[in-house]
């Protein structure tokens, strides 16, 4: 039976499918309520409380209707459990919270379903990285004839309240910088749909890869591409949006910005003998913002025109190289730029500083975009 069945009361007519399916991220540790002890003393350890709800429980217990309880659940990322007695006061302070925000018109029931549904896969993927990478290295038993039981215990002990608050500090500094750029915004729509710069950052021939190295060995390399992508991001004034094992995918507000951290990872990863050639390519237009991610047609033609760049080699669009030349960043041609150098020197005054150069590609079709004309963004000499 799932939750949804015991708004009917738990009857005996067949379940169907369920109305909102489960995401396939779930965090799966409410499901088949396991009888072993060290589990059981580590999920009170971490939740805090004891298992005392049914689904159908909590969500009577909050005032909150079973079908807005399972949405939610779901949402989330938390599997089906039946009438298993798994939830705790937690869960139904969460569900009586949201529901709250509700009922007070803060939110749409929509938007609480988004809510927690970022909420959900955020954590979900933090967790997971967490046990894997960390726990699972630290719970090593350090003297023969420990066991990692023995271990793991007084060690997530220690570690939870600090973790804990490290996660909330962080998740606040992100939200009054989100917030920052929402009210700097320049109008309502804005804050929505706006002009950004976008990048996405690609390894040359990963697919190959996969197949010649050891699994821990790709797990390192990939490991050690997102890190290094993460910090030039973050160090140069742009946001990272997503990585997606052999891809990176960021923004940032200006043409300048976005330029400048391209070519930092191309001229950085380019040194370490470990990586794969890279690929960059970058538009510059309007942007829908949703949970985190970014959409539309400026997403899709960085996407391809990473596809067609050359190895370590940046590829930008026409709206991002105008961007640049507008700001003073680039100059609209190389012979330009010479007369102006020339025009500078011989008035005696300091000759115009380019961060960057530009240089046109031939015009091609690109799938789904039309014609785009490319160009080869590089850096300047000193």
């Amino acid at each position: 039976m799932t939750v949804d069945d015991a708004n009917n009361g738990g009857g005996t007519e067949p379940a169907g499918p369920p109305a909102y399916p489960t995401p396939h991220h779930v965090v799966d540790h409410t499901a088949e309520p396991t009888d072993d002890p060290l589990a059981i003393r580590l999920e009170q350890l971490i939740l805090g409380a004891d298992r005392r709800y049914t689904p159908f429980q909590a969500a009577r217990t909050a005032g909150v209707s079973m079908e807005l309880a399972s949405r939610f659940w779901r949402a989330m990322g938390f599997a089906d459990i039946g009438q298993a007695k798994a939830l705790t006061e937690a869960d139904v302070l969460a569900l009586r919270r949201l529901a709250g925000l509700v009922e007070a018109g803060l939110l749409s029931e929509p938007m609480a379903i988004q809510v927690a549904r970022s909420t959900g896969q955020t954590t979900a993927r933090l967790a997971e990285w967490q046990i894997d990478s960390f726990l699972e290295g630290l719970t090593e038993p350090p003297e023969p004839g420990m066991t990692r039981t023995e271990v793991t215990y007084p060690l997530v002990e220690l570690l939870l309240p600090e973790l804990e608050e490290f996660l909330i500090y962080v998740w606040r500094r992100q939200l009054a910088a989100a917030t920052g750029r929402v009210v700097q915004a320049a109008d309502d729509e804005e804050m929505v749909d706006r002009r950004l710069a976008v990048g996405f950052a690609d390894l040359v021939g990963f697919t190959r890869l996969t197949r010649r190295l050891e699994e821990e060995e790709l797990g390192e390399l990939v490991e050690a591409f997102e890190t290094t992508c993460a910090d030039l991001v973050a160090a140069h004034g742009g946001r990272l949006i997503k990585t997606l094992g052999d891809e990176v995918l960021y923004c940032a507000d200006d043409a300048g910005t976005a330029a400048e951290i391209g070519l930092r990872l191309i001229e950085t990863l380019g040194h370490d003998e470990t990586m794969p050639a890279l690929r960059v390519g970058l538009a510059f237009g309007t942007v829908t913002t949703r949970m985190g991610d970014v959409f539309g047609t400026t997403v899709n033609l960085a996407s391809r025109l990473t596809s067609i760049a050359p190895k370590d080699a940046v590829l930008v669009d026409s709206a991002l190289a105008e961007e640049l030349t507008r700001t003073g960043d680039a100059p609209v041609s190389e012979t330009k730029a010479a007369e102006e150098a020339a025009r500078a020197d011989a008035e005696g005054e300091p000759v115009p500083a380019y961060r960057f150069a530009l240089r046109p590609m031939w015009q091609r079709p690109v799938r789904g975009l039309g014609v785009v004309e490319p160009w080869l963004l590089s850096r300047r000499p000193a």
